[in-house]
């Protein structure tokens, strides 16, 4: 458990560290949404507007962008103490996650709609309960990584770690989880965060880590027997 700490930590550290080219993120961010455009996704501007219109529940969708790290750590040490079963499943798949999402944020940095995507309106920057950071380039966190959706895929991770610590003793529990990357999808297309395609990105990120999971639980009983 410590160690996985550290390796977060560490993750942090070097997700700042990438993506700070803000020409190469912008270039990559209007190549996306001439995709999106194309394939008739492009519902940010909508989402956004619809938001913007009702301060109550832009003040709620600031908290949950914000303080979506509770979650993390709350599911990480509930698995750890009372689904010992499950743990090691879902400690191997967040490990994968963050070591493949490095390479594509370097490779790909992405300029999110709020800066991107003309009459986007920042929700976060507006409302935000930890001060105008987000616009601020200069803090330390990094602003050019929007695709994929980190913050759909911590959830979505949630949402797995939950499904499987419950399925075999709670099949219908189980499925609440899943409730929280939908609301998390909605909060960060609407607040000017992402892209659609970031999100799929994001189902694709955790998709393929749950696979490398797997085939390392699979090599790891392969050496014991």
């Amino acid at each position: 458990m410590l160690g996985l700490l550290l390796w977060l930590l560490l993750f942090t550290r070097l997700h700042a560290a990438m993506g700070t080219d803000v020409t190469a993120a912008t270039d990559n961010a209007l190549a996306l949404q001439s995709a999106e455009k194309a394939a008739h996704l492009d519902i940010e501007l909508h989402a956004n507007a619809c938001l913007a219109a009702h301060p109550v529940l832009s003040h709620l969708a600031v908290y949950l962008y914000r303080l979506y790290y509770v979650a993390i750590i709350g599911v990480l040490l509930w698995v750890f103490l009372r689904h010992a079963e499950v743990y090691r499943q879902v400690r191997r798949t967040l490990v994968a996650m963050t070591v493949l999402v490095l390479p594509v944020y370097w490779a790909v940095p992405m300029s999110p709609p709020r800066f991107a995507l003309t009459g986007t309106v920042d929700i976060v920057a507006l409302y935000d309960i930890f001060g105008n950071t987000s616009r601020d380039i200069g803090n330390g966190q990094n602003h050019f990584s929007a695709m994929p959706s980190l913050h759909v895929g911590w959830a979505l991770w949630c949402a797995y770690a939950g499904w499987s610590a419950l399925r075999a003793t709670h099949p219908r529990w189980a499925l609440l989880p899943w409730i929280f990357p939908v609301l998390m999808t909605a909060d960060v297309l609407a607040t000017g965060n992402h892209y659609v395609l970031d999100v799929a990105g994001s189902v694709v990120l955790v998709a393929v880590s749950i696979a490398v999971a797997s085939l390392w639980r699979r090599k790891d009983q392969g050496q014991v027997s």
